[in-house]
Order: structure tokens, then C-alpha cells, then sequence
């Protein structure tokens, strides 16, 4: 057993990282025609606004939550804030956006599974990534059970020293894995496998965010006289 664990969160995630930004950078050099969203809005727009930003809201809320809350050092938020605080704000943050975006996840698989139009053109790869979407955010929500019976914040001060370790590159991350409830070992694992699929699937377009258009000159377009 501690041979698997530390191969899943000792070895694992240097590899998920590494596929992710390799395999996303080859991409990009030799496949850009292939880098979109692959939107079926064209196709069908039924029930697509309302699951779409359903969806995109909880899941940009629950990525800045978990990068804020894993890679925050502890002496950053401890002066005004006891890891106990912080854990329950997780915990209702997280509720609601994860709440939302189970929803719309679901609404999306559903619409891919039962429209036959988006069914003709889309891919069994976009229904691969909601599927596995769908099931990491019921794995994020199945969380919040053991979260409650341990609000001193322990446990997230001990998954946030395995996250910065990764990300500080130190030596065996493995080891504040010990312990952890499978549930968060199961989420974790499928967030990993997220980063090893990203870059053969629509999820690419994660990385074209339209920044420009914030500060972008407005259109002007002018009848024909």
C-alpha cells in the first residue's frame, strides 16, 4: 500500500504535469486548427445557456478556490485568519459553486447523451471529458461528508503541504498522503487524470481565455445607407 501510494502522489503528479505542459505546448505548435472549444451552440441551443453558465460559474469558482486554498502558505492567511476559518469558508464556497456546477454538469451530459443533433456532431471524446467532469464534481462534493467532522482544518493544512510540495518540486510528496480519507485520494487522483487527458481533448481551450476583450475598442457597425 505504500508502494501504490506513493507511485499515485509521489510519482503521478510530476507525471500528470509534465504530459500537461509538453502535451499542450506540442499541441499548440502542430495542431492549431485543432484548438477550440468545439461549441454545439450552432447545432442546438436547447437548455445550453442555462447549463453552460451554470457549469463554467462553479467550475471557475472551485479552480481559484482550490488554487488559493492549496498554495497559500500558511503564514499568509494565519495572522488574521485560524485554518479552522478557512476550512469552513472552503466548505461553503465550495458547496455552492461545487452545487452549481454538479448541476450544470449534469445538464451538459445530459444534453450530449439525448439531443440527437449534438449526439450527430459532436465526439465521444466531449462526452468523455463531461462524463469524467461530471464524476469529479460529485467526488468534490462527496468531500464536504468527511470535511465536517474535522473543522480544525487539519486536514486541509496536511492536502495543502502535499500540493505545494508537487508544485515545489520537493522530495516525496507521498508522505502527507498519509492518513487522507480515500474519498479525498479518489479526488485527487481524477484531478491528476484531468491534467493527463487535457491536452488530447476540447479542454485546450482553457488556455485561450479572451483577456483582450476586456480592453478591446468597442465595434462600430453602421447600417448600409
Amino acid at each position: 500500500m505504500q508502494y501504490i501510494n506513493t507511485l499515485l502522489f509521489g510519482v503521478y503528479p510530476y507525471l500528470a504535469l509534465a504530459i500537461f505542459i509538453i502535451g499542450s505546448w506540442i499541441r499548440y505548435d502542430h495542431g492549431q486548427y485543432t484548438w477550440k472549444a468545439g461549441s454545439s451552440q450552432m447545432v442546438s441551443k436547447s437548455g445550453l445557456r442555462l447549463a453552460s453558465n451554470l457549469f463554467h460559474i462553479g467550475v471557475i469558482t472551485i479552480f481559484f478556490g482550490h488554487l488559493v486554498g492549496l498554495l497559500t502558505p500558511s503564514w499568509v492567511y494565519e495572522p488574521f485568519m485560524t485554518p479552522g476559518t478557512k476550512q469552513l469558508m472552503a466548505i461553503i464556497i465550495g458547496g455552492i459553486a461545487g452545487a452549481l456546477c454538479w448541476v450544470g454538469a449534469l445538464l451538459l451530459l445530459k444534453r450530449r447523451l439525448t439531443d440527437p443533433y449534438v449526439r450527430a456532431t459532436g465526439s465521444s471524446g466531449d462526452t468523455l471529458v463531461i462524463g469524467i467532469l461530471f464524476i469529479q464534481v460529485t467526488l468534490g462534493m462527496l468531500t464536504l461528508i468527511p470535511s465536517m467532522s474535522h473543522l480544525d482544518g487539519s486536514m486541509m493544512q496536511q492536502l495543502s503541504k502535499w500540493a505545494q510540495a508537487v508544485v515545489t518540486l520537493q522530495g516525496n510528496p507521498a508522505v502527507y498522503m498519509d492518513g487522507v480519507s480515500l474519498i479525498y485520494k479518489l479526488h485527487i487522483f481524477l484531478g491528476l487524470t484531468i491534467f493527463v487527458i487535457f491536452p488530447f481533448t476540447r479542454l485546450v481551450h482553457i488556455w485561450s481565455v479572451p483577456l483582450e476583450y476586456i480592453n478591446r475598442r468597442y465595434q462600430l457597425v453602421r447600417k448600409r445607407a
